[in-house]
């Protein structure tokens, strides 16, 4: 069975798209990504929410956005903040390291 984690950051340009891309080449895994933004490249929907074992937020905030937005959708889920600021870029060397470093943890490599 594959674990299904979905990375959620604002605008799903830099950190979650990072991670999906990072992740979508780990076996066992099954990823997707999404911004909170309304202008965000691919924007959270319940659905995403339902499809997801996994929920990785980027900052507290979007945490708190999905709370607002999706709670009835968030009680049987696994949420982890990350605590990743806005600060890099799309496949940033020290972005990837991060992440798969907070990942570790998460997930009990």
């Amino acid at each position: 069975m594959r674990i299904k984690i979905l990375f959620i950051c604002s605008q799903n340009k830099w950190r979650s798209l990072t991670a999906e891309k990072i992740f979508a080449h780990k076996q066992g895994f099954h990823v997707s990504s999404a911004g909170t933004n309304s202008k965000a490249r691919v924007k959270v929907t319940a659905g995403m929410i339902g499809w997801a074992d996994v929920i990785v937020v980027m900052e507290k905030k979007h945490r708190d956005y999905l709370q607002v937005h999706f709670n009835d959708l968030l009680a049987e889920k696994d949420l982890h903040v990350l605590h990743i600021p806005d600060e890099y870029p799309f496949m940033d060397e020290q972005l990837i390291e991060l992440l798969e470093e907070k990942m570790m943890s998460i997930l009990e490599w």
